[in-house]
């Protein structure tokens, strides 16, 4: 389902607070920091489903800074990418591990994964889709060349992001917005449950 020639759309999906549920302290989200606290949303499964159906590659693209900073086992959130790729339909995970002071080339909002991942999986970036709850996913999407979609969870301590193509609240409306996107489908064949 590729704009150039061959090369495939995908939707890239940040990790915390788009396909698993954060935790929330003082207008901020964090993400879990063991096994017991990691959930995903229930309607992740549904949603990436129909979007694997309409032909899109799935690829989550995530910062874990807390195992750069030593403060999460890396084993763990090895286990983490392993639950998540047994319970939803996605093609590729990609990791950030390093901290901001870094300077990385892969650490959102650089582009960095997501060029990985194109390059890897033959994806057109200007057919594809970043969806991302923060301001660095939607910054290393429009980067990319990709169409942004924001999911607004609310945050209080955060700048919205100011280049997003459209804000949701929702994954599920990120996938009914994107599957309303594509060429020969229409969003109200593909509503997410």
């Amino acid at each position: 389902m590729g704009a150039d020639g061959d090369l495939r759309s995908a939707v890239f999906l940040d990790r915390d607070g788009v396909l698993v549920v954060p935790i929330f302290r003082d207008g901020r989200s964090f993400a879990p920091q063991n096994l017991n606290e990691y959930r995903f949303y229930s309607e992740a499964a549904g949603c990436l489903k129909r979007l694997k159906q309409a032909g899109f590659t799935l690829v989550v693209v995530t910062n874990q800074p807390d195992v750069g900073a030593g403060h999460l086992h890396r084993e763990v959130v090895d286990e983490m990418h392993h639950r998540l790729a047994k319970a939803l339909p996605v093609d590729a995970i990609k990791v950030c591990f390093h901290t901001e002071q870094d300077r990385c080339a892969c650490r959102k909002p650089r582009p960095g994964m997501l060029l990985t991942a194109a390059r890897e999986l033959g994806i057109s970036l200007s057919a594809s889709f970043m969806v991302g709850d923060r301001r660095s996913d939607i910054e290393a999407g429009a980067v990319a060349g990709c169409q942004t979609i924001w999911i607004d969870l609310g945050y209080t301590t955060e700048r919205p992001p100011e280049r997003h193509n459209c804000a949701v609240k929702s994954l599920a409306e990120a996938t009914m917005w994107v599957l309303s996107r594509t060429v020969g489908n229409q969003a109200d064949d593909h509503r997410p449950t």
